[in-house]
């Protein structure tokens, strides 16, 4: 039996140059490393890239790919079968929300082909037993999530978000690092992600910081008295420290790749500012620029004070270490550091297990030293 592939192929910019605009945009935005830290398997990753430099589409790759690893799955047998089938849907549901990465409009397509890849990652996390789907009311929508229990008891909990366009499923890795150590994890699509946004229409307005603490709600009554966490990755790392300002039931926050003004991102960054406004369920510019001014991870708060874990990468092209450190000095707490990984590209995929290991290990020890607030207080 022989299993065939692409291969890797070199990537030049003669190899490249006369791909679509649209597969030229994918192989530079969504590098090996920066799929891998989605969850994209190795392999997985270096056979979408060599469809597309073969002149596939990227959308059309990515889906071919999750129907093989769904193949798989299905052939798996017996009780070792489960653990296969457990792996293949969740490489299945990696690709699936791969391939909707270059859609720039929350079409019907797109609805669907996100609709069944948390389809398939539920389906992975039921045989698995690890994880549950967890759906939040609130007064302007619901949020969908998942929530990843702690190992062994829990010493506290965490919320865990993404940023424009990796959402909660995306940054599981770190929400398994994090059960862990003890910390049940809360993986949230918040207003304008994921599920949160393409099922339940629920966007990013002015008023987001209502989702953010009904999903502390969440966590509260699930386990009251423990100390609770909030990372952030990339954009999500403004939201991080904006809600950890505000809420004195967040004992530590981590940002990882977030920006001191999120409103500043100019419209020449393209395909990008695109997705900040569709995060708004909107198309008005304008409008947009509205809600993201309310993102302030400068500002002042009750909590200020909180401890704060800056991780940055030193080869981020989109935020600079100079930018991090801006926000490093102006977070309104004097308990902060920043860790910075000399060639690391923006959220420091490319050591996704060392920024794993960092993020949890620093959160379960802040956790930790809390405490219930029973015990804080006395």
């Amino acid at each position: 039996m022989t299993h065939s592939f692409f291969g890797s192929r070199v990537e030049t910019e003669e190899t490249t140059s006369t791909l679509s605009g649209e597969s030229q945009a994918a192989l530079r935005q969504f590098s090996l490393e920066r799929a891998m830290g989605y969850g994209v398997d190795y392999a997985d990753a270096v056979e979408l890239r060599a469809r597309v430099v073969d002149g596939q589409d990227w959308c059309a790759a990515a889906t071919e790919l999750a129907q093989t690893c769904l193949g798989h799955a299905d052939r798996a047998v017996g009780a070792a079968g489960r653990i296969t089938t457990v792996a293949y849907l969740r490489r299945a549901s990696a690709l699936m929300r791969m391939s909707q990465m270059m859609m720039l409009s929350d079409t019907a397509d797109r609805r669907a082909i996100f609709e069944r890849a948390a389809e398939l990652y539920a389906q992975a996390a039921e045989l698995a037993g690890d994880r549950e789907r967890v759906a939040i009311r609130t007064e302007l929508g619901t949020l969908a999530g998942w929530l990843v229990p702690a190992r062994g008891g829990s010493i506290g909990s965490a919320v865990v978000v993404g940023g424009v366009e990796g959402w909660a499923m995306d940054f599981d890795s770190i929400g398994e690092a994090l059960a862990a150590r003890g910390v049940d994890t809360l993986m949230l699509d918040a207003p304008g992600q994921g599920e949160t946004r393409l099922t339940h229409r629920h966007y990013l307005t002015p008023q987001w910081r209502i989702a953010y603490r009904r999903a502390v709600d969440y966590l509260e009554d699930r386990t009251p008295d423990r100390p609770i966490g909030v990372v952030g990755n990339s954009m999500g790392g403004s939201f991080a420290m904006a809600v950890a300002a505000e809420d004195n039931r967040i004992a530590a926050c981590v940002d990882n790749g977030g920006i001191h003004a999120p409103w500043l991102v100019p419209p020449t960054m393209g395909t990008f500012f695109s997705k900040m406004v569709a995060a708004c369920g909107t198309v008005d510019a304008d409008l947009a620029a509205t809600a993201w001014a309310t993102v302030t991870p400068l500002a002042d708060g009750p909590n200020a004070g909180y401890p704060l874990l800056v991780v940055q990468g030193g080869a981020d092209p989109m935020v600079s270490t100079p930018l991090a450190e801006l926000l490093l000095q102006g977070a309104p707490t004097e308990d902060k550091q920043m860790v910075v990984f000399s060639d690391g590209n923006h959220c420091v995929y490319n050591h996704k297990h060392d920024r794993d290991m960092l993020i949890a290990d620093w959160m379960r020890e802040r956790l930790a030293g809390r405490g219930t607030r029973h015990e804080t207080a006395n």
